[in-house]
């Protein structure tokens, strides 16, 4: 069995160790035998998105974001395609953001973004940040329970953006239960879509969260018909240790 993964903007946004996001998938997925081809995809390159069964966008920086904006309004139409088809797509703080409605810089400048999270972001001056624990939502947590028979019901990560995304309609990944979240005020963390992920979560998010790693190559993999996915388990041990211990910390 084979997945294609899409990096998008690798060189523009990948802050704070997120390719190791891509690392994490991409390692899981193998050690199961399951083959990986992975495309790097940034200004200017390569419209369709449908054939990719997952996509990767770490965070970045505000000084690429006028010539990212402006190349991502040009993707959209095709990113909206791909998620409405299945593609599992996960976004990291900026990255995050950009995939909402709009988002807003520190000097007040309103930028168009993918639309696919019913969303909005608004940059201030001090930043949130530290590590953060969450609840995952209840219908992910028994997901993962089904695919990957994990012990987990949280997650954590590190936390470090002053901008505070707002939820419409979205669901988000899971209840603030230590850390700030979205926005500091609402306990929401993240937002989901179909297939589609947003996080302000770093680390990287999935080597700290097997199970969130393995709810996403799952869903990758049912876009090739299969039906109830259940991986072959891993050895987890010092993953779940690991995690337990930066949960235990904050509690």
């Amino acid at each position: 069995m084979r997945i294609r993964v899409c990096h998008l903007y690798p060189d523009l946004f990948n802050l704070h160790g997120d390719r190791g996001n891509l690392i994490v998938l991409c390692r899981r997925a193998e050690w199961r035998g399951i083959q990986v081809d992975v495309d790097d995809v940034s200004l200017g390159e390569k419209s369709s998105f449908i054939d990719y069964d997952f996509i990767f966008l770490g965070g970045g920086a505000e000084q690429y974001l006028d010539i990212m904006v402006k190349d991502l309004q040009v993707k959209k139409p095709y990113l909206l395609e791909a998620v409405e088809e299945g593609t599992v797509l996960l976004g990291v703080s900026l990255g995050f953001q950009v995939l909402g409605a709009h988002f807003s810089a520190q000097d007040g400048t309103v930028f168009p973004g993918a639309g696919i999270f019913d969303a909005h972001a608004e940059a201030k001056v001090d930043r949130m940040k530290g590590n953060i624990l969450l609840e995952l939502a209840a219908d992910l947590q028994e997901e993962v329970r089904r695919v990957g028979d994990t012990p987990l019901t949280t997650v954590v990560g590190y936390e470090n953006h002053s901008g505070r995304t707002f939820l419409g309609d979205a669901q988000s990944v899971g209840s603030v239960l230590k850390g700030w979240g979205n926005n500091g005020e609402d306990k929401t963390e993240g937002a989901v879509y179909k297939n589609a992920f947003g996080t302000y979560l770093h680390g990287p998010l999935l080597a700290k969260n097997p199970h969130l790693a393995d709810l996403l190559l799952a869903r990758a993999l049912s876009r090739k018909g299969e039906s109830e996915i259940r991986l072959t388990p891993l050895n987890d041990d010092l993953e779940i240790y690991a995690h337990n211990v930066i949960k235990k910390r904050l509690l």
